[in-house]
């Protein structure tokens, strides 16, 4: 069973106000250090340059750019994104990008307050605009966030799915054509030849889920991979739904947890990257499962990054873990 979760309330009263203020004075600076912003295809070096917030959008990018473009992760590898504060800094390297790509939702409505108070339009991309995007739920037996109020609150990790992947890089390909019309030829080859990775990654995906006859994925975690979930068909249960700022969990919900992993006969609890992982440990401990890493993508560390790790390479690593605990 599950059930539409309402907005939760992601700041306090007192800290939503700290921000608004924040950025403000954050804004004024910007309009006192930069005279205007740079004009398309225009940095220091005569690229592109594009901004993310968070790592699929600034992999995607490069995935079609190459070296045609600078790409910038705004939100530090390993950060938790769900409560980013945006520097003066941040403000300044947005205002002077030539494309910004950002989630979309409450994690991002500090993105709308700084648009709105640019006196030069950034061209944008909000990624949950690219797909159909559904309402974040609580499934039976999640723990609920204490504070929530009225409004629908839609899932944000839209990445999460292949067929979205590919859609959000269309939409990045469309805008960077739109903004360098003179090596339109050189996007194209790339965009075509990720696109038929993703592709591939998708297929692969959907030939392996084909063969299991349970579906059932234990999270004892936030879960962000509710796209991922729907698009093969499968069933869940979390501590936590994706965009949860709880980080405790109750005794019923792990209890309620356990008991799924011994009434579905499940060998692996999953977990998120950058979690502690206690609370799938706890689980595991209890039934004799083993526990393991499910890479939402989110968020990538500093040393993922200098290694070259991709979305692709993180997905075809999930695929191969997803193997091994559902054989």
């Amino acid at each position: 069973m599950a059930y539409a979760k309402t907005a939760k309330i992601p700041v306090t009263a007192m800290n939503k106000i700290k921000r608004t203020v924040f950025l403000i004075l954050a804004v004024l600076l910007v309009f006192c250090f930069t005279g205007c912003s740079q004009q398309p295809g225009v940095g220091t070096n005569g690229k592109l340059q594009i901004v993310s917030t968070i790592f699929p959008a600034y992999d995607f990018s490069l995935q079609v750019c190459k070296d045609l473009a600078d790409v910038t992760i705004l939100i530090p590898p390993g950060s938790e994104s769900h409560s980013y504060e945006p520097s003066a800094q941040d403000i300044i390297t947005i205002q002077n990008c030539d494309l910004f790509i950002y989630t979309g939702g409450l994690s991002d409505t500090w993105v709308d307050e700084i648009l709105l108070s640019m006196d030069e339009p950034v061209k944008t991309i909000k990624m949950m605009d690219c797909v159909d995007a559904v309402e974040e739920v609580i499934t039976e037996g999640m723990q609920e966030e204490e504070e929530e109020i009225g409004g629908i609150e839609y899932d944000e990790h839209v990445w999460t799915s292949p067929k979205n992947a590919i859609r959000i890089t269309e939409a990045i390909y469309s805008a960077v054509c739109g903004l360098d019309s003179g090596n339109v030829s050189v996007y194209l080859t790339n965009y075509e030849v990720y696109i038929s990775s993703l592709e591939e990654l998708d297929t692969e995906f959907t030939d392996f889920f084909a063969t299991m006859e349970n579906k059932t994925l234990i999270f004892g975690d936030r879960f962000p991979f509710r796209y991922f979930a729907d698009e093969y068909g499968l069933i869940y249960y979390a501590a936590f739904p994706g965009c949860a700022t709880e980080t405790e969990t109750s005794a019923q919900t792990i209890a309620f947890l356990i008991d799924r992993v011994k009434e579905e006969n499940i060998s692996t609890v999953f977990y998120i990257e950058f979690s502690n992982h206690l609370i799938a440990d706890s689980i595991a401990e209890a039934t004799g499962a083993k526990t393991a890493l499910l890479h939402s993508c989110h968020n990538v560390s500093k040393d993922d990054i200098s290694k070259g790790v991709t979305y692709l390479s993180l997905m075809q690593q999930n695929l191969m873990t997803l193997k091994e605990a559902m054989r």
